[in-house]
């Protein structure tokens, strides 16, 4: 089965406010909006929106055993793994087992994620 698909639609806008889901453990932190999935490999695209002022620090940073990119639309972002502040159009292609985060942001942060959870390492 192949991912899913939509015609043009803007989901910043303000009417898709409702489908934005929050992020089990960070409630009024940070929220995901999938854009598409694959039900048979996993494989998916989403947004995830870290609202001003968010800090995952108290959960440490994270990995996992599959690919994954990352695009920052806007605002910006501390990666503490990396040291630096991602900003918009900043870029990354993570192989599996890469460490990111925690994460911090001042002003809110909009990105955007292919993640490709059957592509185990």
């Amino acid at each position: 089965m192949p991912k899913t698909t939509r015609t043009y639609w803007n989901p910043l806008d303000q009417a898709h406010n409702g489908a934005w889901q929050a992020i089990a453990g960070l409630e009024g932190m940070a929220e995901e909006l999938t854009l598409s999935h694959d039900a048979e490999t996993g494989e998916y695209t989403r947004l995830t929106r870290f609202q001003p002022g968010a800090d995952t620090s108290p959960f440490g940073g994270k990995s996992h055993g599959y690919p994954e990119e990352v695009f920052i639309v806007s605002g910006r972002l501390y990666d503490a793994a990396f040291e630096m502040w991602l900003e918009a159009g900043h870029y990354a292609s993570r192989p599996p087992g890469e460490l990111h985060g925690p994460f911090k942001t001042d002003v809110g942060c909009l990105v955007l994620e292919i993640s490709f959870p059957n592509r185990i390492a």
